[in-house]
């Protein structure tokens, strides 16, 4: 009695790692922030006529897309994953997930998000998925060893989640839709190479060359960051320009991009690992207070 009872235990202990494991492998904090883009441009996108239905599954398609996109991440980079300090506790290196079984957890969660996208949004949306997905895993992830151009392709499907929402809402491509996508894409430099900064050491190892300006940590990348920040300022003004919005968010938008913007000199002045960090955090709060500032101009 006593070793059977163990025997369900040592079982549900290990079911129970293996599903922690396999909620690692979705990142779910990146799979989260792209399914709350995708459902921030179709709620923004369908002015108050909101299917909840389709949101909802939307909302569930983005996760999954993500979800398999960076799962696919994980097998192609599982080598280099070994040797970087801020990667080698991941399922595949420590083995807690083989290959084969998150190949096929990567295919369960990609055939589930064209299927829900395919029923409920459009076939605009579903092809637009199955760019993003491509671009994420099977461009930009080998062209991080290449140089910083992998950064400009990583920022196309970063940007795409709003920009699914809103076809997914509109069936079509506006300029409307565009300038959320715009926002979004410059976002991702500075997000982008803060992160490269403060992860420098580790992205050598693995032969990542994702900083600007020869990859190096100087003034002339801190320069560029300063830039790509600065211009989410005029662009955070846009959605209200254009009648997407209105005054509340843009005021909103114009502090958070200067907040934004105004940790930057921190990091041209001193060049240090801490002031990279609040640029990266900084990205962090930015681009969800602004969406929400803007569904909430909407409401």
């Amino acid at each position: 009695m006593i070793s059977g009872q163990t025997q369900a235990l040592s079982g549900f202990s290990f079911a129970s790692a293996k599903a922690r494991a396999y909620l690692e492998l979705l990142k779910m904090r990146l799979s989260f922030l792209v399914a709350f883009s995708c459902a921030f441009g179709y709620a923004l996108a369908a002015q108050g006529n909101i299917n909840w239905t389709v949101l909802l599954m939307l909302t569930l398609g983005g996760f999954l897309l993500s979800g398999a996109s960076v799962c696919i991440n994980q097998i192609i980079e599982r080598d280099l994953d070994k040797i970087m300090n801020r990667t080698m506790n991941r399922p595949i290196p420590t083995r807690r997930i083989s290959v084969n079984e998150a190949i096929v957890f990567a295919i369960i969660c990609m055939t589930l998000s064209f299927l829900i996208l395919t029923i409920f949004t459009n076939l605009f949306t579903v092809l637009l998925s199955f760019v993003s997905m491509v671009l994420y895993s099977f461009v930009y992830t080998p062209l991080k060893r290449v140089g910083p151009i992998a950064v400009f392709v990583g920022a196309i499907p970063g940007a795409l989640p709003p920009l699914l929402g809103w076809i997914a809402a509109t069936n079509s491509i506006s300029h409307e839709a565009m300038i959320i996508f715009g926002i979004q894409f410059i976002w991702q430099f500075p997000h982008f190479w803060a992160i490269a900064w403060v992860a420098d050491d580790d992205y050598k190892k693995a032969g990542f060359k994702l900083l600007p300006s020869g990859g190096g940590k100087d003034l002339n990348t801190a320069i560029q960051i300063m830039v790509y920040t600065m211009f989410l300022i005029p662009l955070g003004l846009l959605p209200a320009k254009f009648g997407i919005t209105g005054l509340n968010s843009a005021i909103v938008a114009t502090v958070c991009g200067v907040a934004f913007f105004a940790q930057t000199f921190s990091l041209m002045k001193t060049g240090n690992r801490q002031s990279a960090l609040r640029i990266m955090f900084g990205s962090f709060l930015y681009l969800p207070i602004v969406q929400i500032a803007y569904l909430l101009d909407k409401v």
